[in-house]
């Protein structure tokens, strides 16, 4: 199909619909509430269901509702509203049923502002919810990416019986770039057999639910969601890597911090610095294997991330501290340029890098500037 031009909301909303999305249930939340009114539209002329619920609290339980008949059900949020949702995450997750989730980050803590940023992280990757559970967390870079994920999405979800979300920062989301959009997929439910699934979990009644008043049938859940995680960590990684074939210095960051981070590489590169990227898509399950792997052969590693180190301690505990890892971040909502991305290399590229002080810390005296 030929390209379009597609603002990054309603791209998202709209491969969701061809996707063989049947549901969804949301609540208005700047920066992504063009995906809310984009399906307020569209979900009705298919004969599909919308719903704008009261509050996030509503819309998500709405979700869990949704995703215990088999259909494909989605909801999107921006930070503060995913946060609401946090206990009804964790009763999906429970129960095993796919859901799909979009959240498109603001700036925080608390009601923050509506600027784009990065610092739901720790939230969608190491479990914002109570309990054991890891989600999957796929994070865009571009409107095709977001597309492309959108889609990818619910085939993780329903394939693992498992909660999927796609983090973006409000860049992504109010961007507008050409795109291509997949072909309609008919719409499709899931008709389980709850006695014989082994993903599930054997039950003796089509009765769905998280409780489980026993210890030991909690603890074999736990472990069967656990089980469950090994095999998408081993066949569910996804990244992209720029010029690491020689680099020296690489970059680690997701998302617009990336997209950011490959044009200082790019500059760099041309000034003769081997430096390159490793943009990870998949934040969750998240790419140890191939910074475990680089950090045998590089000099040192730079996080970037629109926070104030979430990711970085992903990395360096990926790493080991076998090379020095840095670390540049922009807070609040506050968009990095490729040239502070730069200024970072460069300072790297000429100073002798330890391990000795915490990447966090030097970082802030770095930017004590702006305080």
């Amino acid at each position: 199909m030929p390209k379009e031009l597609w603002k990054g909301n309603e791209a998202i909303a709209e491969a969701a619909v061809r996707a063989g999305l049947e549901a969804y249930f949301g609540y208005p939340i700047t920066p992504q509430t063009e995906i809310l009114e984009y399906l307020s539209r569209r979900m009705p002329e298919l004969g599909r269901t919308f719903v704008q619920a009261e509050s996030e609290l509503g819309a998500i339980n709405m979700v869990y509702g949704a995703a215990c008949t088999g259909v494909r059900v989605m909801s999107s949020s921006s930070s503060p509203g995913v946060s609401l949702m946090m206990e009804g995450i964790s009763y999906i997750a429970g129960t095993e049923v796919p859901t799909v989730l979009v959240n498109v980050m603001r700036g925080g803590p608390g009601l923050g502002n509506i600027a784009p940023a990065q610092g739901d992280y720790n939230q969608a990757v190491h479990g914002g919810g109570h309990g054991d559970y890891q989600p999957i967390v796929l994070a865009p870079a571009s409107v095709q990416e977001a597309i492309d994920l959108t889609v990818l999405s619910f085939d993780l979800a329903e394939k693992y019986r498992a909660i999927c979300m796609v983090i973006l920062d409000g860049c992504v989301g109010q961007m507008m770039e050409p795109a291509e959009m997949p072909e309609m997929r008919p719409v499709h439910r899931e008709n389980w057999d709850w006695n014989t699934d082994a993903k599930m979990g054997k039950r003796e009644r089509r009765i769905l639910s998280s409780i489980y008043i026993d210890p030991v049938d909690e603890e074999q859940t736990n472990l069967r969601l656990l089980n469950r995680w090994k095999t998408i960590q081993a066949n569910e990684v996804r990244y992209k890597e720029y010029f690491l074939d020689d680099a020296e210095i690489v970059i680690v960051g997701f998302g617009t911090a990336g997209r950011v981070s490959l044009s200082a590489v790019r500059t760099a590169r041309e000034q003769g610095i081997k430096v390159g990227l490793l943009r990870p898509i998949t934040v969750s399950p998240f790419p140890y294997e191939a910074l475990d792997q680089l950090s045998g052969r590089v000099d040192a590693f730079l996080v970037t991330e629109m926070n104030s180190g979430q990711m970085l301690e992903d990395v360096r505990l990926a790493v080991k501290g076998r090379v020095p890892v840095e670390f540049y971040g922009r807070l609040g909502g506050v968009v990095p340029f490729p040239d502070e991305i730069l200024s970072e290399i460069h300072r790297m590229a000429k100073v002798k890098l330890g391990t000795d002080v915490h990447p966090r810390d030097a970082w802030l005296e770095r930017m004590a500037h702006i305080v």
